[in-house]
């Protein structure tokens, strides 16, 4: 098992969420740089998990919050075998069983030797209770409109009670643009 001292070391040397890359679930490489200025929740999902259903609050957030700049990325994983599923198939299940409208990526490892250097990097940002390592699907991870993170949320925190702190969020930018 990876300790911090170990993540830190291996995380790439990016000083924001922006400076990453990501491929989408279409296939497509886009860098992370296109969310700079919007409050993000981003998020490991599995479509066979017990907090799958957060999904449907997932998308409730997004489209009560994307018009004030706020948006939810989901990263699909199977790092606890709980998304057998390949990207095209993940898409279709996400949009047709819960209508999800957020930007979602291809699949990718969050932990270990094969993470994807995002997640390696936002372990290194915001530790949770077993230290850096994401323990589970749906853990989410708050970031600042500059990329940079504010707070990770543990797997069965629901995304409903995240509502308050993305309005305070989003309310204190406005009034910082007025």
């Amino acid at each position: 098992m990876a300790t911090d001292h170990d993540l830190r070391a291996s995380a790439p040397r990016a000083t924001s969420l922006h400076d990453f890359t990501a491929t989408t679930i279409g296939g497509e490489q886009q860098s992370l740089a296109a969310y700079d200025g919007q409050l993000l929740l981003v998020v490991n999902t599995a479509s066979r998990c017990l907090f799958t259903p957060q999904l449907k609050d997932l998308e409730q957030l997004h489209r009560r919050f994307h018009h004030r700049g706020f948006s939810v990325l989901g990263f699909p994983s199977d790092q606890f075998h709980q998304e057998p599923e390949e990207d095209e198939q993940i898409e279709e299940l996400c949009t047709d069983r819960f209508e999800a409208s957020f930007p979602l990526f291809s699949k990718v490892m969050v932990n270990g030797a094969e993470a994807d250097p995002l997640w390696s990097w936002l372990q290194t940002q915001k530790g949770g209770l077993i230290g850096g390592r994401i323990s589970w699907n749906f853990t989410k991870f708050l970031v600042s409109p500059s990329g940079q993170v504010l707070r990770r949320y543990a797997p069965p925190v629901p995304p409903t009670r995240i509502a308050r702190r993305i309005e305070q969020e989003l309310a204190g930018r406005e009034d910082r643009s007025r």
